[in-house]
Parts: C-alpha cells; sequence; structure tokens
C-alpha cells in the first residue's frame, strides 16, 4: 500500500476523546467507512499479507471486526466466521472470557464454525491491549484450525497488545499509533 494511502486513511480517523469512558481517547474509524474509496484502500491493505495464501475462513470480531473480516473474505474467496460477544449467537457456542482496556467481556463461537485443519485469518478494526484478539485466538486454536496470522486496521502500540499475541504467528497491522 503506497505512503499516501496510508497517510489519507490516517487523516481521515477522527479522535474522540473521554470514549467509552474517561481517559480513553476512542479512534473512530466511521468516516473511513463511510468513504467508498479509503475503505476499498483499508480492505486491500489488511488483506495485502494474504492474497497469495489459501484462506479457508476469516474470523470477525464483534462488531466493527464483521465489517472488515466479511469483506476480507470476500476479497480472499473464504468464508466468514463471526466471533460474537455471549449469548449473541444462535447455536452451540464455545466461549473465552477476557480483559480489555476498560472492562471485562466474554466471546463466543459456533462450534461447527471452524473445522480441524482450516486455514484461517483473524481480523478486526484494533489491536489495543489484546485481550478481545487472545480470546478470539483461543477460539480458533480450540477448533484445531491453522492460523495463518492476524490483520488488524489500527493498532495501539503504546497499550502492548502485540505481546500479548506474540505466540500466535504473524500480526499485521494497515495504521499503528
Amino acid at each position: 500500500m503506497s505512503p499516501d494511502s496510508l497517510e489519507r486513511l490516517r487523516s481521515t480517523i477522527r479522535d474522540v476523546p473521554d470514549f467509552p469512558q474517561p481517559g480513553i481517547l476512542f479512534k473512530d474509524i466511521t468516516p473511513v467507512l463511510a468513504d467508498a474509496q479509503l475503505l476499498k484502500e483499508a480492505i486491500e491493505g489488511m488483506a495485502e499479507a494474504f492474497v497469495d495464501q489459501k484462506v479457508d475462513k476469516v474470523v470477525g470480531i464483534d462488531a466493527r471486526g464483521f465489517i472488515f473480516g466479511a469483506m476480507i473474505a470476500q476479497r480472499l474467496g473464504a468464508g466468514f466466521v463471526p466471533v460474537r460477544k455471549k449469548g449473541k449467537l444462535p447455536w452451540k457456542t464455545r466461549g473465552v472470557d477476557y480483559s480489555l482496556e476498560y472492562g471485562t467481556n466474554s466471546v463466543e463461537m459456533h462450534l461447527d464454525a471452524l473445522a480441524p485443519g482450516e486455514r484461517v485469518v483473524l481480523a478486526d478494526d484494533l489491536l489495543a491491549t489484546g485481550g478481545t484478539a487472545a480470546a478470539a485466538l483461543q477460539l480458533i486454536r480450540e477448533s484445531g484450525a491453522e492460523l495463518l496470522g492476524s490483520a488488524f486496521f489500527i493498532e495501539l502500540a503504546f497499550l502492548q497488545g502485540r505481546e500479548k499475541l506474540a505466540d500466535t504467528g504473524p500480526i499485521h497491522a494497515l495504521l499503528t499509533f
């Protein structure tokens, strides 16, 4: 991806102080999502590392990871698997509890969403402290699927989430703050 494209993406992201609680500087990606060309560039940039690999499924994390994950899956010719907040999936699930930068949560995935040996990419909008991604990666590992790597639109490097994912394969972040 060109430096100009990366700069356009970076400059379009809006900082929202004290959201969702005081002391958090939220990176609002909705202006990127609203611009067809920028959204296309973001998806292309996130999918780039996996284009030459045979990807069976892309796992996207609730909620903005659904947007990126589904579009990356379409770009790679793969299926899409949602990892949702507890109680939101309609069938039998496996779940994981985790901590995030401003609380705790649980995520779940359908038991039959991934088959052993399937080649999988994890996608989400943000890598912050790594708790949500680590939980999703645990669900992927428990399924027996092969993780090819993770793709994030934004990484907040100062929160050191990458360290929590150190042994999980390649981590690709399009933009780092």
